[in-house]
């Protein structure tokens, strides 16, 4: 059914069913009837010759139909008689005479002189001595009479006629009243058979409406059950109709759908744990093997001179820090994922900010022999709100990973620009390291990621901290993305909106406290 189409509900599909079975089958066995009484009329018409239409108080008493049928073919015998009536003396006439009053549910007889001369096989001898009265004196050549046979129940037409030798013979018709006429008999017998025949029609059409409405859907529901309560989500559920049962059909199949996605989501979570915990277990276990080590060194009098210890103690206290960033990133991601970190907005210029930020980051690339190139662009009057603390976060750990993927033998170099563009403030950050493989690029922001599947080589890293980085730009309602060549470089896009109602952001964090 198009949208355009009746939506119909099971409601009104089970009203519609219920008044369908009674007045559907009336009026079909009304039309039936009517059908079958004018089929038969005309029939009795053509082959009685009866004029008068059947009505429904015939069907009931035919003696008004019976005391006609006899109509023309009195009339035939009438008209032989008074021209020769010689003829009902002859026995092959008198056959071929009986048989067309035996179509016309009628008998014939005929008396000649007080003795019965021919007699259908229908009447009995003494029966038709009862039946008939003697002749009367025939006054001229003809004359007729009809009168009903007493006990016997039936109507006798009988016609007199007067021979040239004086004698007379009498002709009679006998019709019994008690007789049904086979066509209204054929009424009764087809009506019947029409109407069962209407009824089973009527039942299966609506038993085959209801079982597509009902039935079907059903079987479906209880199959998604079943591949449900196996473990398969794998099924699409097919479309169903504009009703409550298709409405169940559909919340289903919306169920469905978001329990795969869970089923997925929890798999990929899964995945991601047990990635989490092999990636924690590998960057906890080298720093912690290097302090062991330099520990041990010490411990066992390798580090026999002061400039030595110092070295060794330095390393340790590296080591450390690198620990402690990676359990604060976890923490961080945690939060951030949970939507649990209190942010603080405020309402910053742009060009002050990273002009701070820069002078921090140039003294610790400086010490990495790296070059940092800074430049902004009509930005001294562009304001953002943001989270300082946050933001800071997000530059320390794309510069963080850029320092990370430089590459060796050339000298490192990061930029970075500030642009002003319409409502956003658009921040560039490039820098010259080993770049990203197109197939990876896509990934580089998903949590727990890492391009260096191995995990042996100095980088290390837990894999989340540009997972953090798109959070916290989200979070400010920003854009991020990336572009890359590799062996060339990576250029890190961040868009901010410029000065925007604080109203619209959402204090995660305070919430949650709250």
């Amino acid at each position: 059914m198009g949208k355009s189409g009746i939506i119909m509900k099971l409601r009104t599909k089970l009203k519609l069913a219920f008044c369908t079975m009674i007045v559907l089958p009336v009026l079909m066995c009304g039309c039936a009837m009517m059908g079958i009484i004018k089929y038969q009329n005309t029939a009795m018409q053509k082959l009685y010759g009866v004029d008068e239409a059947v009505s429904f108080d015939n069907m009931y008493s035919s003696s008004v139909i019976i005391s006609k049928i006899t109509d023309k073919i009195s009339d035939y015998v009438k008209q032989v008689g008074m021209e020769n009536p010689e003829k009902f003396t002859d026995i092959d006439y008198l056959n071929d005479l009986d048989s067309e009053l035996m179509v016309r549910l009628s008998s014939l007889a005929v008396v000649k002189n007080d003795e019965i001369i021919y007699a259908s096989e229908s009447l009995e001898s003494d029966e038709l001595r009862d039946l008939i009265p003697k002749h009367t004196t025939v006054d001229g050549p003809y004359n007729e009479s009809t009168y009903k046979g007493g006990e016997y129940n039936c109507i006798v037409k009988q016609f007199n006629f007067k021979e040239e030798s004086g004698e007379v013979i009498s002709v009679y018709i006998v019709t019994f009243l008690e007789q049904v006429i086979p066509q209204i008999k054929r009424i009764g017998v087809q009506g019947i058979i029409s109407v069962i025949f209407i009824l089973v029609i009527t039942s299966l059409f609506l038993d085959l409406w209801i079982y597509g409405s009902i039935i079907i859907p059903l079987d479906r529901l209880k199959l998604a059950t079943q591949n449900i309560k196996m473990g398969n989500l794998d099924f699409e559920m097919p479309k169903s109709s504009r009703d409550e049962i298709g409405d169940v059909c559909r919340d289903f199949e919306e169920m469905r759908v978001i329990l795969k996605e869970t089923s997925q989501e929890k798999i990929i979570s899964d995945k991601e744990e047990k990635e989490l915990i092999r990636n924690i277990s590998h960057d906890l276990k080298t720093p912690l093997t290097a302090i062991k080590g330099y520990v041990e060194g010490i411990m066992d009098g390798v580090a026999d001179t002061p400039e030595k210890q110092q070295r060794y103690l330095q390393t340790i206290a590296n080591k450390v820090n690198d620990m402690d960033k990676l359990i604060d990133e976890l923490t961080i991601y945690s939060k951030l994922d949970t939507n649990r970190v209190p942010y603080s907005f405020s309402r910053i210029n742009l060009k002050d900010y990273f002009d701070d930020c820069c002078e921090e980051i140039r003294v610790d690339l400086e010490a990495q022999d790296i070059d940092l190139v800074y430049k902004c662009h009509n930005v001294d009057e562009v304001y953002i709100y943001a989270d300082v603390e946050q933001l800071k976060r997000v530059i320390n750990n794309i510069i963080s990973n850029s320092v990370k993927y430089m590459k060796e033998g050339r000298k490192g170099r990061i930029e970075i620009n500030l642009y002003d563009e319409g409502d956003y403030a658009h921040i560039i950050m490039t820098d010259n390291g080993m770049g990203i493989g197109t197939s990876d690029l896509p990934h580089i922001f998903d949590r727990f990621y890492r391009t260096d599947e191995s995990r042996n080589s100095k980088q290390g890293g837990s894999g989340i901290g540009l997972a953090i980085v798109r959070k916290i730009i989200e979070d400010h309602k920003g854009k991020i993305w990336a572009e890359s060549v590799e062996g060339e470089g990576t250029t890190m896009h961040i868009c901010l909106r410029k000065d925007i109602d604080t109203s619209k952001y959402i204090m995660q964090g305070e919430t949650k406290n709250e």
